[in-house]
């Protein structure tokens, strides 16, 4: 007999917004990790730090190869939603190069993750 997929809380579906530089995300908290919203915008070039974590680039590049992730004037833009393993593997991706997933992702307040899952 198949079990049940776990339920989606309600904070799961929260929507939580990343900002870098002007380009602009959103996402939320999933069962399985972090999704980021159809829409969203991610920094064109990967940053210095990008280069002490390759999978950062890995990464990128695989979206970009798999469509994921389009050129659009001066930044990528997510053409559909797309799962990731961590909020900070998502922020990530969005600020082209290492980033906190923790404290990259904020409630529409300015909350970040980390104060939101402390309380």
């Amino acid at each position: 007999m198949p079990t049940a997929a776990k339920a989606v809380t309600e904070s799961e579906h929260k929507k939580l917004f990343c900002e870098i530089k002007g380009v602009k995300a959103e996402g939320h908290l999933a069962p399985n990790g972090f999704v980021v919203l159809k829409g969203s915008q991610a920094i064109l070039t990967d940053r210095a730090s990008a280069q002490k974590w390759p999978w950062t680039m890995n990464l990128r590049q695989r979206l970009k190869d798999e469509g994921v992730l389009e050129i659009k004037d001066d930044t990528l833009v997510f053409t559909r939603d797309a799962e990731f393993t961590s909020p900070s593997s998502a922020a990530a991706v969005i600020h082209g190069g290492h980033a906190n997933g923790l404290t990259a992702w904020k409630d529409k307040s300015g909350k970040t993750l980390k104060e939101i899952e402390s309380l």
